[in-house]
């Protein structure tokens, strides 16, 4: 019995030293490069800047995939000539939007208009682990309309994306602000 009471005198004795200090919580480090843009260098209906570390995929019927390797993302590009459709391809593009809704947080819409080069249009962002976190459309409201959609290549998961997500948000902005009609 005396073993075992000076054996746990002891550990106490060891055991009692510093004080445990909970470690801070790690947060995650990610450092994008900073963005350089040029001119769509392809025929197409519309041109707008893209950062200079995306890889252009082109597609048929004027579409195309502004491609991010080293994110494993794109923005997927698709264009639709305006013949009197216009209310059908704007229901179109909202509606894949709203398509989101089941796995989105939030979904918030900011409006864009550029008169100089007849350029009106939506951006949506979507919180949440959805699809897609962010979609555009744009068009001159006569001949040209266009949607922009960025996808991961991964199961979505909204808290370890985002900084990425915010990455791309703002080359598409700069899609939008320099988006030109080729007439």
């Amino acid at each position: 019995m005396r073993k075992i009471l000076l054996l746990f005198v002891a550990i106490i004795l060891i055991s009692c030293g510093e004080e445990t200090i909970p470690k801070p919580k790690a947060y995650l480090s990610l450092e994008y490069p900073e963005q350089e843009y040029h001119i769509l260098g392809i025929q197409r209906p519309y041109t707008f800047e893209v950062a200079d570390n995306t890889a252009i995929k082109e597609l048929p019927k004027n579409w195309l995939n502004v491609q991010y390797p080293e994110l494993k993302a794109s923005v997927d590009i698709t264009y639709r000539p305006v013949n009197n459709n216009l209310r059908e391809l704007l229901i179109e593009a909202e509606k894949l939007v709203l398509e989101h809704t089941v796995k989105a947080d939030h979904i918030s819409w900011i409006d864009f208009t550029n008169d100089t080069h007849k350029v009106y249009g939506k951006m949506c962002e979507i919180a949440g682990n959805a699809a897609s976190q962010v979609q555009f459309h744009a068009t001159d409201s006569t001949k040209h309309f266009i949607k922009g959609s960025l996808f991961f290549y991964v199961k979505p998961n909204y808290d370890s994306i985002y900084p990425a997500v915010e990455y791309v948000k703002k080359d598409m902005i700069r899609m939008m602000e320099t988006l030109q009609w080729n007439n």
